[in-house]
């Protein structure tokens, strides 16, 4: 199987045809309404989650430049393997 790459929670990108910086804060997130499933969700970097209108919600091929790596320990890496990696 091969395992997708997810950035750790705080990292801040900018998106492909965006200008604002990003800040990741839940990884494989179902939007509410449609149910699509998406790697991320975000909020605007560095104001925060202000409201559900500037919440983001994206996958990993969107993103153009990660300007930093959020932190990552052996929890978040093994919460990675045994919970993101995992196919319904």
């Amino acid at each position: 199987m091969q395992t997708k790459k997810y950035l750790p929670i705080g990292s801040v990108v900018i998106l492909k045809g965006g200008e604002k910086s990003i800040m990741i804060y839940g990884r494989k997130q179902i939007h509410a309404e449609s149910k699509v499933k998406y790697d991320y969700v975000a909020c605007l970097y560095p104001e925060g989650n202000l409201s559900d209108e500037f919440t983001f919600l994206f996958n990993h091929e969107k993103i153009d430049k990660v300007l930093f790596s959020g932190y990552s320990d052996d929890a978040d890496k093994k919460f990675v393997e045994e919970v993101l990696n995992v196919e319904e």
